[in-house]
């Protein structure tokens, strides 16, 4: 054991158990605990660091992906197509399996990441004091009783409790969302519930320095409870996916139902066993889609791409399709809504000429002397620093501007202080001004007893003032004049009350105000007990954490497309309601709620007025994942935004998690299956409509390819019913769909938006894959394709008497029909003399290349012996058009279309 200095204290005697807040709070002479007692408390508690469910392991997790239904369909068709000998086939489908179980094991595998990315949150090693020596350690060996020594910019390595502070702010916005700095202080009288005395794992120091006990460490830290409820939410299947699942089981019915009664008829007809055997399988073959899930995985990748260029990253494929259909989004305030940076809105000063309180909107070009002197005020008291400043090289407030405005200019420090430097030099005060003219000489810094600040500068010619700022009324109590329109004179009560009101008004509106006040100081010695009397009032400085500019355009847009936006933050009731009002968030007869108040109402009292709720303020994070959790159980399909370690849970909880690509922590982003690159909400919005297009495409598809494949299935079954020879033979049925279940229903992923799309209502999340009559017309369309395919069989056997005519023409037809119906597919409201067929060139193209193939294999001796075809005449030609051309002809007479439903 290391040597340690001389201290008189018992430190064996302390308790071997967590401290609790209800502990009394040691005194200041506290000097720590010994090495041997730590050894001893870290095999009681453990590692200060987040545990980790049991993981499943990386083999189990890629097999498990083989057990999903429609995956055991395709390993049960590759079995049928190996038997049948069309080992390419075989291949094929074996490739597709991979290409799926790949996809789903990667995506699986890396949301295992979101515990790791929780644990980088904790600092990597503190500087305790042990054996009454300070000593850095490794973070994950504190253990409770541990004396730290905090100083600003560092990380909080567990919960702990004050016992000596300096001037402490401490940024705790990855837990509660709120943005501004909160004071602490080891105060009882200020603070009897001793809140302001406790400090947390994970979050920053701002500001000041101090000492603290360790009261939790690891999973029973507030982050440890996090971590908690992060692992405890069960991943749920997304509509797609349920749907999906549905689909697979109603195919593979139909196959077991349609494989037996082939079989049956054709042995009680006296065909050979073997034979109808083949026949039945090749019908199986037929009716299952073994390129569905693929061409689904193609168009949701393939949307994933397009929304990375609109700045949206989807971690998660099945994610694209939940997009389409949200019905809330939960968003929350900081740095979503918001700019994530406090701004001066509202100043406000006395003006002599009017005798009345004046309080302007903050613009640069309009203020006034007075107005611009108290910014100078705010900008000289401060401690923010100009990182990155341009002056030396570009002299001039034009050039400093023009370079602000740019965003080339940064700061650092206390996001008030940078708000306050930040209007300063936006209202034309240079840095020279701030950091040279006003040489700084001594500082009172903030405290939260005194709840202000102050600096002593003097001037070139000698002069010496204090510069002051902090709690209006704390301030105003300082003044005994006022600074009226330039000019000193004494402050009456009656000044002093509307100061007050000033004050009242601006934090009505949700702005954070401050107070600054100036003295010319003599030239004696200073007495820092007189030099915060006597102040002279300068101002009011009001700031917020502004709108994102474009936000409102997006909730605008969230309403025309049915979706309700739900602010959700830890921010005071006040400031949330004011900025969802300014959004458009917040309308008349909308509710607020507390987290205080959704404690009072429980889950069954939330339930009642969820839909009502526009914002929820002062939350914590169990109350973010109660709100979650009530709107999905009313049916909402739930998009939920964050950033701060505290959205975690509630953004893994929702139907879709969104986080911030800029701001977010990595806990969340882990958490999360997409992410805003530029931090901006109006971005949802974009991904919203792209989830939507996708979703219709994906819709197009099964359509499509579920048509051609019921037109196969009944040109073969309704044949062998009425005693026809066999129409197709198996190989044909494959070469069928190689052709025209590929390239053709992948270019119908590709088709662009329709007009309105994001003027209708969202769908629900329960909503059948084949609703607003997308079975009727899979139905209808899948029999005139059968009936057409068997019609000119029937026609061509009659007139030649030549069975592989009749089945080469029967062969051509079901290929024509599928590519015409192609087109059909592109709109479930319009016919298709209404649809624009030209504006998806990859589904031109794929039709001609489907067209090229299926004349390869007619015309092409090395292929007629392969699939038994032999060349068609010139009417067999006129036959196989007329009846192809006799479904879109039909639907567009029978206008099964539906029109769109609208908001």
């Amino acid at each position: 054991m290391r040597e340690t200095t001389r201290l008189k204290q018992n430190t064996e005697s302390l308790p071997l158990k967590k401290l609790s807040k209800e502990d009394p709070i040691p005194e200041e002479t506290y000097k720590g605990i010994s090495s041997k007692q730590a050894e001893k408390l870290l095999l009681i508690h453990g590692p200060n660091s987040l545990a980790e469910k049991k993981k499943v392991s990386a083999v189990k997790m890629f097999f498990e992906q083989f057990t999903d239904f429609m995956v055991l369909i395709l390993i049960a068709a590759t079995i049928i197509s190996a038997f049948m000998g069309e080992i390419t086939e075989a291949v094929t489908i074996i490739a597709i399996v991979m290409l799926n179980s790949v996809l789903g094991f990667l995506q699986e595998f890396r949301t295992e990441k979101t515990m790791s990315a929780l644990k980088q949150l904790t600092a990597p090693t503190a500087k305790v004091i042990r054996d009454g020596t300070m000593d850095n350690i490794p973070a994950d060996m504190i253990v409770p009783g541990d004396l730290l020594v905090l100083e600003e910019g560092d990380r909080i390595p567990a919960d702990c409790r004050l016992i000596q502070i300096n001037s402490m702010q401490v940024d705790e916005s990855l837990l509660t969302g709120e943005s501004v700095p909160v004071d602490k202080s080891k105060d009882s009288k200020s603070d009897p519930a001793g809140k302001n005395s406790v400090i947390y794992m994970g979050t920053i120091i701002t500001r000041g320095r101090g000492k603290a006990i360790v009261e939790a460490t690891g999973m029973n830290t507030e982050m440890g409870k996090i971590a908690d409820m992060i692992q405890n939410i069960e991943s749920d299947e997304t509509p797609l996916q349920k749907k999906l699942a549905g689909l697979g089981k109603f195919i593979v019915f139909g196959c077991i139902i349609i494989c037996a009664i082939v079989s049956i008829t054709g042995i009680i007809r006296g065909e050979q066993l073997f034979t109808m055997l083949l026949s039945g399988i090749s019908l199986a073959v037929a009716a299952v889609p073994e390129g569905l899930p693929a061409i689904v995985t193609i168009a949701l990748a393939l949307g994933v791409q397009k929304m990375l260029k609109r700045n949206a990253l989807i971690r998660k494929l099945p994610a694209v399709e939940t997009l389409g259909c949200a019905s809330v989004i939960c968003s929350d305030k900081t740095g979503t809504l918001t700019q994530n940076r406090m701004t001066v809105r509202k100043i406000y000063t006395w003006s002599e000429k009017t005798r009345r309180k004046e309080i302007v909107e903050f613009d640069s070009s309009k203020i006034d002397e007075t107005a611009r002197f108290a910014l100078e005020i705010g900008g000289v008291c401060n401690n923010a620093v100009i990182i990155n400043s341009h002056e030396e090289k570009e002299k001039g407030f034009k050039k400093i501007k023009s370079i602000f405005s740019k965003h080339q200019v940064q700061f650092g420090g206390d996001p008030t202080e940078i708000a306050l430097l930040e209007a300063a030099l936006n209202a034309g005060i240079s840095e020279n001004t701030l950091n040279v003219s006003y040489k700084r000489i001594d500082e009172l810094p903030f405290d939260s007893d005194r709840k202000c600040m102050s600096v002593i500068c003097e001037l070139k010619n000698g002069e010496r003032y204090v510069f002051t700022k902090g709690a209006p009324d704390i301030i105003l109590d300082k003044c005994s004049n006022i600074n009226a329109a330039s000019e000193i004179k004494k402050i009456t009560s009656a000044q002093k009350n509307e100061v007050m009101g000033a004050n009242d008004t601006m934090a009505s509106d949700a702005l954070r105000v401050l107070g600054v006040a100036f003295k010319k100081l003599g030239s004696g010695r200073l007495n820092k007990n007189e030099i915060e009397r006597d102040l002279t009032f300068a101002g009011l400085i009001g700031m917020i954490d502004p709108p994102r500019k474009e936000a409102k355009d997006a909730v605008n847009k969230c309403k025309m497309a049915g979706i309700k936006t739900v602010m959700i933050t830890g921010d005071h009731k006040i400031t949330a309601a004011a900025i969802a009002k300014e959004i458009g968030i917040l309308q008349e007869g909308d509710m607020v709620l507390t987290g205080a108040e959704l404690d009072e109402l429980g889950d069954v009292g939330l339930m009642k007025v969820a839909d009502k709720v526009s914002v929820y303020a002062r939350v914590s994070p169990k109350h973010k994942l109660m709100v979650v959790k009530a709107l999905k159980k009313l049916g909402h399909v739930v998009a939920m935004t964050g950033d701060g370690v505290n959205d975690a849970p509630a953004v893994k909880e929702a139907d879709i998690g969104v986080s911030m690509g800029k701001t977010g922590t990595d806990v969340t982003k882990e958490a999360s299956a997409m992410i805003l690159m530029d931090d901006n909400f109006a971005t949802i919005v974009a991904a919203v409509e792209e989830g939507r297009v996708i979703y219709n495409n994906i819709r197009k598809f099964i359509r499509y390819m579920l048509s051609c494949n019921l037109g196969e299935v009944l040109t073969m079954f309704l044949g062998m019913l009425i005693g026809l020879p066999i129409p197709l033979l198996p190989i044909q049925i494959l070469w069928v769909n190689l052709v025209t279940d590929g390239l053709p229903a992948i270019a119908l992923g590709l088709d662009p938006p329709e007009r309105e799309i994001m003027k209708r209502r969202p769908r629900g999340a329960k909503e059948n894959i084949f609703s607003n009559g997308l079975l009727k017309l899979i139905l209808f369309r899948g029999t005139l394709i059968g009936i057409s395919t068997l019609a000119v069989f029937v026609s061509i056997l009659h007139f030649t008497g030549s069975i592989d005519d009749a089945r080469t023409a029967s062969f051509v037809t079901l290929v024509i029909t599928q590519l015409i119906h192609v087109f059909e597919c592109k709109s479930e409201r319009k016919n298709i003399f209404e649809i624009p067929l030209f504006n998806n060139v990859p589904l031109v193209l794929s039709v001609l290349c489907s067209v090229i193939m299926i004349l390869g294999v007619v015309y092409m001796p090395v292929f007629q012996g392969i699939f038994k075809t032999v060349p068609l005449s010139f009417n067999d030609w006129v036959l196989i058009l007329g009846f192809s051309s006799l479904g879109p002809v039909l639907s567009s007479f029978l206008r099964l279309n539906k029109e769109p439903r609208m908001k």
